[in-house]
């Protein structure tokens, strides 16, 4: 199996091998002028070539990044480094968080790489390139690490599967479980920017469908420092629950302004995109009784504590349901390869498209004709420092939503 790393015009090869009959690893770093451009066809033909392109150097590195590649790997090693006769290989790009890196290095990939499928890593503006791509090319993208609706709505298309969670789900989850418990009144602080935006409509349009209302909302710009007025209008609403539609950085920050100014115990409060990564940053004292949806969390069952058991014995932390999710696609990818017996692109997405998905991390799930893959998601509640067995150890489990009732259409 190897790995390689490729970003901006001076793009360099990171390259990992390993031989599939044994554990020693070795690392490599050349210049692609050092290489050379004439990698051939017949050279990729006895390939399988799997790219994640995600954040691996910038602020969503944890939630992903290159803790997701290395669930890519553990799911190649379980495979055992083939599939269908042929050899597995793990491409990594770095966007940077930009749309046009993003593009760059699908269009690359797909034109002159040979890489087959893509995992589709955080950011949506990102994700919306890449997913562009691959339409034009007609080769399969999973899209596990960004959100937005779009990509199954507007910009919806055959090779383009919407894998772990999205806006309308993390925004419905909780809109819908906590009207349901008699928590009617919502008040949204909202990042003023499309992601945002479009977690506010999916939650006001559960809390409504749900008997509830939003007595009101604020619009915060994207990257915002002080959250104090922003929260003040929520604390005057006199709202049961406080939606935070913003991510990762401005979550963290309007959750020490809640603390600062002793609103933790005056409403619910609900990040509507949280990761463990988050909870693990702020720690217990701060975070708890925050409630988010997920799509994924460690201590679910058996099989997911095993697998982020092992997950843990290599990266020295507990897995993201991201990166949890990036293992699946992966696997599912591969197992539907293996299926067609091709990695024709029709091929694998019809297999992708009709089959019944069970792992680790998916149970029952499947593909809807938007390209949304159906499954349980989760409402989650912090735990108090007290209620936590182990690091790492911060949910209690609320609610359980079908996929059909998260990912409404």
């Amino acid at each position: 199996m190897r790995a390689k790393t490729c970003h901006g015009s001076q793009r360099r090869h990171r390259t990992w091998s390993r031989g599939l009959g044994g554990t020693a690893a070795s690392w490599t770093s050349r210049s692609k002028s050092e290489e050379g451009t004439k990698r051939t066809r017949t050279m990729q033909a006895n390939k399988i070539r799997i790219g994640l392109c995600t954040d691996l150097s910038g602020p969503y590195e944890s939630v992903d990044g290159n803790g997701g590649a290395e669930a890519i790997r553990m799911a190649i090693d379980d495979l055992g480094g083939m599939v269908a006769g042929h050899q597995l290989e793990l491409v990594l790009g770095d966007h940077r968080n930009d749309e046009r890196e993003a593009a760059a290095i699908a269009q690359h990939w797909y034109e002159n790489e040979g890489v087959d499928v893509i995992i589709s890593g955080v950011n949506s503006d990102t994700s919306l390139a890449m997913t562009a791509v691959a339409a034009q090319h007609s080769k399969p993208i999973l899209v596990v690490g960004a959100g937005t609706s779009v990509q199954t709505r507007e910009r919806a298309a055959p090779s383009i599967i919407q894998y772990a969670y999205s806006t309308v789900a993390l925004a419905t989850v909780p809109g819908l479980a906590l009207t349901r418990q008699g928590l009617k009144r919502w008040f949204y602080v909202t990042a003023d920017y499309p992601f945002g935006r479009e977690l506010q409509a999916h939650g006001t349009a559960a809390v409504e469908q749900a008997g509830g209302v939003v007595v009101g909302s604020v619009k915060n710009p994207h990257g915002e420092n002080d959250f104090t007025p922003f929260l003040a209008a929520a604390r005057d609403s006199n709202a049961e629950v406080l939606g935070l539609a913003n991510g990762h950085a401005e979550l963290l920050k309007a959750m020490s302004a809640m603390e600062r100014m002793n609103l933790t115990g005056r409403m619910k409060l609900v990040g509507l995109l949280t990761f463990i990564d988050d909870i693990h940053e702020m720690g217990l004292e701060e975070a708890q009784d925050l409630y988010l949806a997920d799509s994924w969390f460690w201590t679910r069952d058996a099989d997911s504590r095993r697998w982020a058991e092992r997950f843990f014995s290599r990266k020295n932390r507990m897995p993201s349901s991201l990166q949890a999710a990036d293992y699946s696609a992966t696997l599912q990818y591969l197992k539907a390869v293996e299926s067609a017996g091709s990695t024709e692109p029709d091929a694998v997405i019809a297999r992708l498209r009709s089959t019944t998905l069970n792992d680790m991390f998916v149970k029952g799930g499947r593909i809807r004709e938007d390209g949304t893959m159906l499954h349980d998601m989760y409402l989650l509640r912090v735990k108090a420092p007290e209620q936590s067995k182990q690091d790492w150890d911060f949910y209690d489990l609320v609610a359980t939503v079908s996929g059909e009732e998260a990912f409404p259409q």
